[in-house]
């Protein structure tokens, strides 16, 4: 837990200077604090430290001059990120821009001395002294209320309101502080989640702008907003989907974006890749026929094709889509973010893989040739090794999985299973998490199967398509197919076998404890558990009632398996979770002592374990939190899987 961890990374326009923002516990192991460290983009030498700061650092850009831009809390206890440009020809770093509330997603000209930034405004504030006197008026008050008018109320982890997001615009050359003005006077609600780019002249911005509407079809709409004049027109409004990730071509005429169609009870949403050409205003698909989903559009530098990243095989590789054709340009088995493409010809990004947690790279466009740029400490021994396993589902379709073995096992030391359900549910497994590591149960002899079902991205819209509104169906199936496979390999212990999984790898690790035995212990992390009470009261319930029809949530819920339920489980949920809220967790958990087929016993004694962590959100993030979580799941499959009983963290009491 105490790891190193790459978590931003930023690159200028000509190729010469790459940062990294690298996260580690602070002094006493509570929280991580992140730093900036420059890198040696010829990969030769090892990265050296920037910044030293209590209150860590953040969001790093380069401006047009190389200046480095960056976010930073004065201290460790501040709650509000100051604006700071570290100049490029060496001397001090300096605040470009402060508010009382804070600066987040700073987006820097590559032509110009400009940049935007975000910040949380107070509808009613007309002036920053009237915001600054709503803020304080709130903080030293302990007023924690808000009035909503509007939904969303809450958003993942946190509360929205009363404050909203507002854009606003500066230029990194300016004497002084505090040059930054508000651009998005008026939006309301519409800049919450949003993405947004400028232009490389500095002179507009393109932004998602969420529109009013009914619940069901709330959508976000693409806009121009002049930084001058703050005039703001509508590029694309598409009343069939969301539109987001907007990129400006270099000459400021074309903008690409990812349209993401609004999904219904029968059809699954679909990610495409469009362009738009500002002058006409006519939109294109960049890649017509394309059976993948594409995110984070960049453009090259001359602006002749779109870099983008895409889920493929349980993979993520960058793909470069020019005159309507996608091309592969990474042959590894990892993924890649945080892309960037210079003036230069050559193109950064974080790679990651199972293997290996993110680390930048600079790759060769014509070639492919990956280079791996060093940091200061070499990347983590493994404890054992990955493959991946093939299975044939029920209806005929391809299922696959990584598979990560003890060091070792073999006929004559068997390892056993612990099969992973991933989140998402559209999504893959196929990157490092620090949060969902594999690793973590290897080292403790367990061989951990990670599986691509029904809904994973990566294996065509189809493969979406046929899990849609139909979770406990070929999902399962999929999963007990190549749970299947895994047990007849000679490595694998079949008589010791276990489930996990968080978010919807907590509902469908709900769903297989109620519809088969076969496992000796199920851990199931803020799981969906009764769809009817989940649908209404998730934080975006409108997306999920897309999908969620009445019918659906009755066909696919949990809760009414419950009494089929014989395997002991792990319940495990935060309090402060507003995407699988902890009613949830706690449903689920009476209903398991109440009417499962492994109930309490007459003293209220049972095999079932609840894990509550009332200061975390859907994930757990802290790192003493993070290592008791580990702890707990360790001790639960010890005692259910390897029936050898285990000490639990003295920290539980």
């Amino acid at each position: 837990m105490s790891s190193p961890r790459v978590n931003d990374f930023a690159v200028s326009g000509d190729g010469s200077r790459a940062v990294v923002a690298i996260a580690e516990p602070n002094a006493d192991g509570t929280k991580y604090v992140a730093a900036l460290w420059d890198i040696d983009v010829a990969g030769v030498d090892s990265a050296r430290r920037l910044t030293f700061d209590e209150g860590g650092v953040s969001g790093p850009a380069f401006d047009s001059m190389g200046d480095l831009l960056f976010l930073r809390r004065a201290t460790k206890d501040d709650e509000s990120s100051a604006v700071w440009s570290l100049p490029s020809n060496g001397g001090e770093a300096r605040v470009l821009a402060s508010r009382g509330a804070g600066f987040a997603g700073i987006r820097a000209a590559t032509g110009a001395r400009v940049f935007v930034a975000v910040s949380d405004v107070h509808p009613s504030a007309d002036t920053e002294g009237d915001d600054d006197r709503i803020r304080l008026l709130r903080k030293d008050g302990k007023v924690s209320a808000i009035l909503h008018t509007g939904y969303p109320i809450r958003y993942w982890d946190h509360d929205l309101g009363p404050a909203v997001p507002q854009l606003f615009a500066g230029e990194s050359d300016s004497p002084e502080t505090e040059a930054v003005r508000r651009i998005t006077a008026g939006a309301g609600s519409a800049l919450r989640e949003a993405s947004y780019d400028i232009s490389s002249d500095g002179s507009f911005v393109v932004s998602t702008w969420t529109v009013p509407g009914a619940l069901a079809t709330s959508r976000a709409v693409l806009v121009r907003i002049d930084v001058a004049t703050d005039e703001r027109t509508v590029l694309v409004d598409d009343d069939g989907a969301d539109l987001g990730s907007p990129a400006i071509s270099p000459d400021g005429r074309r903008v690409a974006f990812v349209r993401e169609s609004l999904s219904t009870p029968d059809e699954a949403p679909r990610m495409t890749l469009q362009q738009l050409d500002i002058a006409t205003g006519s939109v294109v698909d960049a890649a017509p026929g394309w059976d993948r989903w594409p995110t984070n559009p960049v453009w090259l530098a001359d602006g002749s094709g779109i870099l983008v990243v895409a889920d493929e095989n349980g993979r993520a590789p960058i793909f470069l889509v020019r005159d309507g054709v996608p091309t592969r340009i990474t042959d590894t088995d990892a993924a890649y973010t945080h892309v960037h493409a210079c003036t230069d010809g050559s193109i950064f990004a974080l790679e990651a893989s199972y293997l290996q947690p993110p680390h930048p790279v600079r790759i060769d466009l014509s070639s492919g040739r990956i280079r791996q740029l060093r940091l200061a400490d070499e990347l983590p021994e493994l404890p054992g090794n990955l493959t991946e396993i093939e299975a044939v589902a029920a209806d005929g379709r391809r299922i696959r999985a990584w598979l990560a073995l003890p060091a070792g096992a073999g006929d004559a030391a068997k390892a056993p299973l612990l099969l992973w359900v991933h989140g998402g549910p559209l999504g893959s497994w196929n990157t490092w998490s620090w949060r969902w590591n594999p690793w973590l149960l290897v080292a403790r002899g367990y061989a951990v199967l990670l599986p691509d079902p029904a809904l994973s991205t990566g294996y065509g819209q189809d493969f979406v398509q046929r899990g849609w509104g139909r979770w406990g169906k070929e999902p399962f199936t999929d999963l007990m197919a190549i749970t299947d496979a895994a047990v007849e390999l000679p490595e694998i212990d079949s008589t010791k076998t276990a489930a996990m999984g968080g978010s919807f790898g907590g509902y469908m690790a709900n769903w297989i404890a109620g519809h088969t035995d076969r496992f000796d212990a199920i851990v199931t992390h803020a799981g969906l558990w009764a769809l009817d009470q989940f649908g209404p009261t998730t934080d975006v319930a409108y997306y999920w009632g897309r999908e969620m029809s009445p019918e659906m949530a009755v066909e696919n819920s949990p809760h009414l398996y419950v009494a089929d339920i014989t395997t002991p489980m792990l319940v495990i949920h935060g309090d402060k979770d507003y995407r699988v809220p902890i009613g949830e967790g706690l449903r689920l958990w009476y209903e398991l002592l109440s009417e499962s087929g492994l109930p309490a016993d007459d003293e209220g004694k049972t095999d079932h374990r609840l894990l509550c962590f009332p200061s975390e959100n859907h994930w757990v993030l802290t790192p003493q939190h993070a290592k008791i979580w580990y702890q707990v799941v360790f001790s639960f499959l010890s005692e259910h899987v390897l029936g050898e009983p285990t000490t639990l963290p003295e920290a539980l009491g």
